[in-house]
């Protein structure tokens, strides 16, 4: 097999939710240059007729409100009326809201959870004939559900649906993946860290200083997340199933805790060193 044969996805075609933007565009613009055949689904139809005119003529707008099952059941009437099977599906529409925890509203709490945990189940219900349509033994269907870093770590911001859901979502990935094995259909997470978009503005606004908390220097960019995209929707990924995937520069698994001895020699440079507890 070749490289090619290994990553390419030509001849695939991807339905990716919140696909004008962020995270979603990124992934979307990497399956394109693979070779796929791509749909991006927003709420607002002129962001996605915007971003299909920018990515070129095999991306397709598909407007569509995945926050409520009626929503979902009407963009995946939409989507067989184009066509016939589905390769690749990609559960990206996201929301998070931020309060304190004495004033978090049940409103916040529900949009949350809903956007991020329940739609990806009922969008994978709803595309389920159109996967399996497309699915065999020797090339799988995929799912890829999008968590984040907020699902294995904690952020400063007290954003408790949203870590509830992200988490909630990487283990009903592996559920689903159980399940729909059996159908040829691979399901996975990719779990992305900080990258700049609307939802991450600390990412977008203070790049350098979110960047010097993450072990490879920087904050996450399009390639990143296509990168790790294109290697679960491709070949490449077909043996991985209901793992997730950080593509987080080392945020979630290997960023060392603050070190008390850094404290203590910031305070006094000539502290020793040695921690030794042998007498």
């Amino acid at each position: 097999m070749t490289l090619e044969e290994l990553f390419t996805l030509k001849g695939r075609i991807a339905l990716v939710t919140g696909g004008s933007r962020g995270v979603g565009r990124a992934i979307a613009t990497g399956f394109i240059a693979a070779g796929a055949k791509v749909y991006v689904t927003g709420r607002k139809a002129v962001d996605c007729e915007t971003t299909a005119a920018e990515l070129g003529p095999n991306c397709f707008p598909l407007p569509g409100d995945v926050s409520t099952v009626a929503g979902i059941a009407a963009l995946a009437e939409s989507f067989r009326a184009l066509e016939s099977k589905l390769d690749i599906l990609v559960n990206n529409a996201a929301t998070a809201w931020a309060a304190k925890f004495t004033e978090f509203p049940e409103s916040g709490w529900d949009r949350t959870v809903d956007l991020c945990m329940k739609s990806p189940f009922f969008m994978t219900q709803a595309m389920h004939p159109s996967l399996k349509a497309a699915a065999s033994g020797a090339r799988p269907a995929k799912v890829i559900n999008i968590t984040s870093t907020d699902a294995t770590a904690l952020d400063y911001l007290e954003v408790y649906s949203y870590h509830a859901a992200k988490a909630g979502l990487a283990h009903l990935t592996r559920r689903m993946a159980a399940e729909l094995a059996k159908d040829n259909i691979v399901v996975t997470a990719l779990s992305p860290g900080h990258f700049p978009s609307g939802m991450n503005r600390s990412a977008t606004k203070h790049e350098d200083l979110v960047a010097s908390i993450i072990p490879a220097g920087r904050v996450g960019m399009p390639d990143d997340a296509a990168g790790g995209a294109i290697f679960l929707a491709s070949r490449a990924g077909d043996y991985v199933l209901g793992s997730t995937l950080a593509v987080d520069g080392g945020f979630a698994w290997a960023r060392l805790p603050p070190s008390h001895l850094d404290r203590i020699e910031r305070i006094d440079p000539q502290a020793p060193r040695d921690t030794s507890r042998t007498p």
